[in-house]
């Protein structure tokens, strides 16, 4: 009976024996998320990209700035720019690594240890997801913000293309950015804890976010219009976007109807890990 009100937490290849809390939950799942060699590098890449994209764009606008028509640089903004590692590269990245959280654990047998040494399940679930968007956002807000710093100052000579972080809705747009990823990661986590398979899991998130939406122009433009801007990704997307078209969302709609999206996600994979079987 004492071995059953007082479970034994299991941290990778430590035991922290005595009650069981939400911290030493937590402590596993940190763990397990940073041991392994590849979170490791696919964290690296989602960095890099994040910061390294944007200033190559950068460098190439700055170079060619003389060559380009006027059209053409008139449509340069230098937000744009600044956050073009945050639009494909970065959350494919960070999706991908966070479906992989959770099904890699359902591939390995893993997670029946983990449900056994947490009977009630959900604390599993809600540390993987704390941890997970810690960990995401800690590294993404950094990483925005240095690429706005970094292409600015690549672009210094063409004061067209200069603004201040000061500036409207500037502050916002960087810090958004990393929000997003944060968010898109607790949304991808949750499908690969319904979908309980890596392939699977991560073809629900790319045809989300990545197939999805440009069939969506094979439609009529006025169901287009009317469909496009409610979809999750357009509804991330407006988080960190400075400027707005007529179809599409502001940044607080957008942001609380992504953050309804992940909401409903996450739900659906609490319910489903209570009730199905390891």
């Amino acid at each position: 009976m004492n071995a059953i009100a007082q479970p034994t937490a299991l941290t990778g290849s430590n035991v922290v024996r005595g009650k069981l809390t939400f911290p030493h939950v937590i402590r596993s799942e940190w763990t397990k998320l940073t041991t392994l060699r590849s979170t490791r590098w696919t964290m690296l890449v989602a960095v890099v990209l994040t910061i390294g994209l944007p200033s190559i764009f950068a460098a190439i606008t700055a170079n060619r700035w003389s060559h380009m028509s006027i059209q053409d640089k008139l449509d340069r903004q230098p937000l744009d720019i600044a956050l073009a590692g945050v639009r494909i590269p970065a959350p494919l990245a960070i999706g991908i690594l966070a479906v992989l959280v959770i099904t890699g654990e359902y591939s390995t047998g893993m997670i029946r240890a983990s449900l056994t040494a947490v009977p009630k399940r959900l604390p599993v679930l809600w540390a993987k997801l704390l941890v997970f968007a810690v960990t995401a956002f800690a590294l993404m807000l950094p990483s925005t913000l240095i690429a706005f710093f970094a292409t600015q100052a690549i672009l210094d000579r063409h004061h067209i293309l200069q603004i201040s972080f000061s500036s409207g809705g500037v502050a916002r747009s960087v810090i958004g950015g990393a929000v997003y990823l944060m968010m898109l990661g607790i949304l991808a986590l949750s499908l690969g804890a319904i979908a309980r398979n890596t392939a699977a899991g991560i073809g629900i998130f790319a045809a989300i976010f990545f197939v999805i939406p440009p069939l969506l122009l094979i439609l009529p433009s006025n169901w287009h219009d009317a469909i496009s801007g409610y979809m999750p990704d357009a509804a991330g997307v407006s988080i960190f976007s400075l400027t707005h078209g007529a179809h599409e969302l502001a940044p607080w709609p957008g942001f609380f109807l992504f953050l309804g999206y992940c909401t409903v996600a996450v739900v659906t994979a609490a319910i489903l890990l209570v009730r199905r079987d390891a």
